[in-house]
């Protein structure tokens, strides 16, 4: 359950069939959100320059530029409208614990159910990309929000944390065949997805597993989303 009594509108218990809306509970999403609710996630470390004389000076303040470029885009408890206060694009929150990270893009500010676009409760990282078209972008209980540039080359990893939420197929993670084992109870979520829009067409495949979970993320994925799982390993 979101902050606030809020719940994401996209989670579901099963595989989400494509194109058809699911209204269950449980560790997945079919609006995009994969909340432990009903109806309607990689971290980054920047080195520092170490030295004497003015080449290192020269890095120390390149350093420091890039470090001041990844600086919050704003913050994770809050309403902001889209133009105004954040602009169009992709974000992301990193760090987030226990799914008490809640948020939704809105069509507009009554704060009514039609209003909300897409929503998700949160354990590590979420990407959600806000539309020039949505309203109103809420967040609360979040870690703060920072701008992702989706041409930027990262160090893709070959492990993954089983409840790390979002990661970034090609930055975050190398596309491959990952294994999770040790799953109970319908517990572990995964779900492939080509787009952060949190839309039901953005989910390619998804599955709840007990026991060993086997996926192939492809290269032309955009993310892979994991909540509930034991870490996963890439095996091929």
């Amino acid at each position: 359950m979101g902050m606030k009594g809020k719940i994401a509108l996209g989670a579901v218990v099963g595989v989400v069939i494509i194109g058809v809306a699911s209204t269950n509970g449980g560790n997945g999403h079919g609006d995009g959100g994969s909340g432990k609710d009903s109806s309607a996630s990689t971290r980054h470390s920047s080195g520092s320059a170490a030295g004497t004389g003015t080449g290192s000076g020269k890095k120390a303040a390149e350093s420091g530029t890039r470090a001041a470029a990844k600086k919050a885009a704003f913050a994770g408890d809050g309403d902001f409208q889209v133009g105004s206060d954040i602009k169009p694009g992709t974000y992301r929150t990193t760090g987030n614990s226990d799914g008490m990270c809640y948020w939704e893009r809105a069509k507009d500010a009554k704060g009514e159910m039609d209003s909300i676009l897409a929503n998700d409760n949160v354990s590590g990282t979420s990407y959600a990309t806000v539309k020039a078209t949505d309203k109103l972008f809420k967040s609360s209980g979040c870690k703060d929000w920072e701008a992702v540039d989706l041409k930027a080359k990262g160090t893709p990893a070959t492990r993954m944390a089983g409840d790390g939420g979002m990661f970034r197929v090609g930055s975050d993670i190398a596309p491959g065949t990952y294994r999770s084992t040790g799953n109970a109870d319908d517990s572990c979520y995964w779900e492939r997805t080509k787009d952060a829009a949190h839309s039901l067409g953005s989910i390619i495949a998804n599955n709840n597993v007990t026991g060993t979970a086997v996926v192939t993320i492809s290269a032309s994925d955009g993310y892979f989303r994991t909540t509930g799982c034991h870490d996963w390993q890439k095996t091929g």
